[in-house]
């Protein structure tokens, strides 16, 4: 097992019940803890894209990005939508890394070398099988509507990976920061969820009605 991979999992093991307990308590603690991502991020953005024809609409993107966090936690005051659209996107990430180190296999795209055809597959599959294991999540039976929104949002995630890679290629740089060991920035592990949260805002937003 290398040494980054060794970093990978243990910053992993530590910073995953810190977030959990900021997304389940909520209140100030919540808009505390997305205040600091926020700024973090932004600040990574800045030092990657400063003085670029898309920075602006980047930063733009950011708040808009955010604030549709902040309305599913705060607005609705319920974890749970949170904590799914999260589960989504960290088991895509998990299952894109692991599929596409053991079956390698062709390129996704020349955007992001390390995405393989391979590595798409395990993304849908843990997302998949992590929302139906998990028991705040479980299904006693997955409609139809729940299998399209679990594939979506991995897509969309998935998506949003390989579009801060294109922007971290252009500005020739590997990772967007090095907050996390093993990890790069903070921007390098929460790229698909940036843009997983506003789609599931329009989602839940359209299915209040």
């Amino acid at each position: 097992m290398s040494n980054e991979l060794i970093k990978r999992i243990i910053s992993s093991i530590i910073l995953i019940p810190i977030a959990l307990f900021f997304i389940i308590k909520g209140s100030f603690f919540f808009i505390f803890f997305i205040s600091i991502c926020f700024c973090i991020i932004v600040y990574e953005w800045h030092i990657m894209s400063k003085k670029k024809p898309y920075y602006f609409y980047g930063l733009i993107f950011l708040i808009f990005s955010f604030l549709t966090i902040y309305a599913l936690r705060i607005n609705n005051n319920d974890y749970l939508e949170v904590l799914f659209v999260v589960t989504i996107c960290v088991s895509t990430d998990i299952g894109g890394y692991i599929f596409g180190k053991l079956f390698k296999g062709p390129k996704l795209t020349k955007y992001s070398p390390n995405k393989t055809y391979s590595g798409m597959f395990g993304a849908y599959f843990l997302s998949l099988i992590s929302v139906n294991v998990i028991p705040l999540f479980k299904f006693e039976v997955m409609q139809f509507s729940d299998f399209l929104f679990v594939i979506v949002i991995s897509s969309v995630s998935q998506i949003g990976d390989v579009t801060i890679s294109y922007f971290k290629r252009l500005a020739k740089i590997k990772d967007t920061g090095k907050i996390i060991p093993g990890h790069g920035g903070l921007l390098d592990r929460v790229d698909g969820m940036i843009f997983a949260f506003p789609f599931a805002f329009i989602v839940f937003f359209i299915g209040s009605f």
